[in-house]
């Protein structure tokens, strides 16, 4: 059995972790009160600054997909399968970078500039508009929970693989799971 690059599943891994945190963190912080004042603003920037590292990852990880071609799928795999798979992985990609893109729109159209950890100033897509703002902001939402929805969907299918198909999908994804032995199929 082939398996992912080392680049690939560090990289699939640390936008997965960055993804899921950076959801709670999404979650959690819409629902404060105005009234905790800086802690709000400083969860703000965290999360825009975890998105403007999704983003960065995201990108690197594309052109090293590019670069690299991926293991096949496990034999016997069924052609509905791939179709569904590459389509999900597809759909994942575009709204890793869809939901931080929209998210930064929203900042830009809300009148709130992204400083990079800090220090590195990103430039603002859209002038100040607060009417646009709101229906950025519901499409930065909507496209985050259809992400999440997406990567609850993308586990179970991994999960399927290994315990149900039996086979080798998510041993090529785990960097400590080696492949089942040849007899332990069944």
């Amino acid at each position: 059995m082939r398996r992912y690059t080392a680049v690939a599943i560090g990289l699939h891994w640390l936008i997965a972790l960055a993804l899921m945190c950076n959801l709670a963190l999404g979650v959690y912080m819409s629902d404060l009160p105005l009234s905790v004042g800086p802690i709000k603003l400083k969860l703000y920037a965290y999360h825009k600054w975890a998105g403007v590292t999704v983003f960065i990852l995201v990108m690197v990880r594309i052109f090293w997909r590019i670069a690299h071609q991926p293991p096949p799928p496990a034999p016997g795999t069924r052609s509905w399968q791939r179709v569904v798979a590459g389509s999900t992985h597809l759909v994942l990609y575009l709204l890793t970078l869809a939901v931080p893109l929209a998210g930064w729109l929203y900042s830009s159209a809300r009148g709130f500039q992204t400083v990079y950890l800090g220090v590195l100033p990103i430039p603002d897509l859209l002038g100040k508009d607060l009417g646009l703002a709101e229906n950025l902001k519901e499409l930065h939402e909507s496209l985050a929970f259809l992400m999440a929805a997406l990567i609850v969907f993308h586990m179970a299918a991994a999960l399927k693989h290994h315990w149900v198909d039996r086979d080798d999908t998510l041993a090529s994804m785990l960097p400590l799971l080696r492949p089942r032995p040849p007899g332990d199929r069944s």
